[in-house]
Parts: C-alpha cells; sequence; structure tokens
C-alpha cells in the first residue's frame, strides 16, 4: 500500500493496451492522450469511458488539438478543447493536462482561465509548453501558473530531457514545493531516475515507460488475443502489407511496457523510504 509520502509515477498513454499495463503496474496516474508520437493530442472519449470501466487509478486528459511546438491557439481551437474537456469531464476524467502560450512565449492568461473555469474544480497540470517560455523568468512563470490554479507543472527543465535540465528542476522545486508540484518528465528511464530523484528532490514523476513492440507479423498470419473479460491487452500487431494508409503504418509503434513500470515504481518506493 502507498503512503503519502511515496514518489508517485505518472505515466502517459495512448492505448488501452498501455493504461492497462500501467495500472497494473504500479503508476500513480494516468495521462491519457491520443497520438504520443506527435507529442500527445487529445484522447477519444470512447477510450475514457472505456477505461473508466476498469481501471482505478486516476486519469488525467490531454488537451492539445494538434501537434506543433508553439502552443498558441486560435479561438477556434480553444472552443473545440472546451467542448473536449466538458465531455471528458462528464465521462469520469479526473483532471486535465493543459498549456497555452501567446506569441511572446509568455502563459497565455485568458485561455488558461478559460480551461480551469470548464475544469470546474478538478486538478490541471500545466504541460511541457512551460519549458518554452523564457527561462531567466521561470521563477515569475511559475508563480502566474500558481495563482492561475494549476496544481502542478509537467517540465524537462526547458532541456530535451528531464535528466539535461536537472539543475533547474531542482531549483524549481526547492523554490516552489510548497505551492505547486514540479514534476519532472522527458526521456527519464531506469538508468537515470534515481539520479534525477536524489537531484530533484521530487515527489511525482512522468514517464511513458515504452518499449518496441514486437516485430510485424505477415497480413495473412495474425492472431489476436483477449484476455478473460474482453480487454485486449495486446495488440500491437504491424502489419507487413502492400496497402499502407500513412507512413506510420508501416513502423512498429511503441507501448508502455510493465516491466518498465515495475522497475520505475520499484526505484521510487526505494527512494521514498530512504528520504
Amino acid at each position: 500500500m502507498s503512503s503519502s509520502k511515496d514518489i508517485k509515477l505518472e505515466v502517459c498513454v495512448d492505448s488501452i493496451a498501455s493504461a492497462i499495463a500501467a495500472a497494473e503496474s504500479g503508476a500513480a496516474r494516468l495521462e491519457l492522450c491520443s497520438a504520443l508520437s506527435e507529442g500527445g493530442l487529445t484522447p477519444t472519449i470512447g477510450i475514457l469511458k472505456s477505461l473508466k470501466g476498469f481501471i482505478a487509478i486516476p486519469i488525467y486528459c490531454m488537451l492539445r488539438p494538434r501537434s506543433g511546438d508553439d502552443f498558441i491557439y486560435t479561438d477556434y481551437e480553444m472552443q473545440a478543447m472546451l467542448t473536449d474537456l466538458d465531455m471528458l469531464r462528464e465521462q469520469g476524467a479526473d483532471g486535465f493536462v493543459f498549456g497555452s502560450l501567446t506569441n511572446t512565449r509568455s502563459i497565455n492568461v485568458k485561455q488558461c482561465q478559460q480551461v480551469l473555469e470548464h475544469a470546474q474544480g478538478l486538478p490541471v497540470t500545466f504541460h511541457r509548453a512551460f519549458d518554452i517560455t523564457d527561462m531567466t523568468r521561470m521563477q515569475e512563470t511559475v508563480r502566474q501558473i500558481i495563482e492561475l490554479g494549476f496544481k502542478r507543472i509537467l517540465t524537462s527543465g526547458f532541456k530535451p530531457s528531464a535528466h539535461e535540465g536537472i539543475e533547474y528542476i531542482a531549483q524549481l522545486i526547492a523554490k516552489n514545493h510548497r505551492d505547486i508540484i514540479i514534476m519532472p518528465g522527458a526521456g527519464i528511464r531506469v538508468g537515470n531516475l534515481e539520479e534525477i530523484l536524489t537531484t530533484t528532490k521530487c515527489v511525482e514523476f512522468h514517464s511513458s515507460a515504452k518499449s518496441k513492440a514486437d516485430a510485424p507479423p505477415a497480413c495473412n498470419d495474425i492472431t489476436v488475443t483477449a484476455s478473460d473479460n474482453n480487454v485486449i491487452a495486446s495488440s500491437n500487431l504491424s502489419m507487413d502489407c502492400d496497402v499502407s494508409t500513412s507512413r506510420q503504418d508501416l513502423l512498429m509503434y511503441e507501448m508502455t511496457d510493465a516491466n518498465v513500470v515495475r522497475k520505475l515504481v520499484f526505484i521510487a518506493k526505494a527512494m521514498s523510504e530512504k528520504n
């Protein structure tokens, strides 16, 4: 049984199989997306509703209507995200993940306020759009996010990975840990987790815990297995076919690896007990 002092793992997932692997292997929370290959987009209502039927841990839903690293949204895109938020909330979402910037790379206060209002008190995480903001004003930006009402910030410390941004993350946590959760994410693996936990003193961290899918079967030699409750837990099939709707169809995709999740949770638990 976990305690309030345990260091918690949030796993980002974009499929039912990945959600099952994470939830059954010790993740404390899911960040549910679609298209993690694009950085994570808004998930479907159907997948959320299905998962809420048999997964007990909290599920936070990404709000992001398209790919791109600008995080600058038009009024039309905002209306779409608010509509998605309302429907996801009605289907049991436990929280949301969102970030919006202006063309000067500062926080878009108005759009953030709209999301927080529609969330109706559910917790909202400000995602890695934070890492696009001005690093020299990071503490000021954090205070602004706190004042808006966000409960946590997902960050890689202004670097491509949390390991590379470890010192900035440590500074953010040291300054703001009483007021908001600063959650390291991006490139966190079994091999670097202990150093990240030790240096940053974080209480939560974020990982996809992914591994490559199996080698692709031939089109006429596919077997799909299901568990007793009819939840397909292994559908990572890549078709070796002449027909394709996109380049991605020819690639093996990645999914959450239960063994990786268990190893990350084991390390976090050991570090929690040490502290």
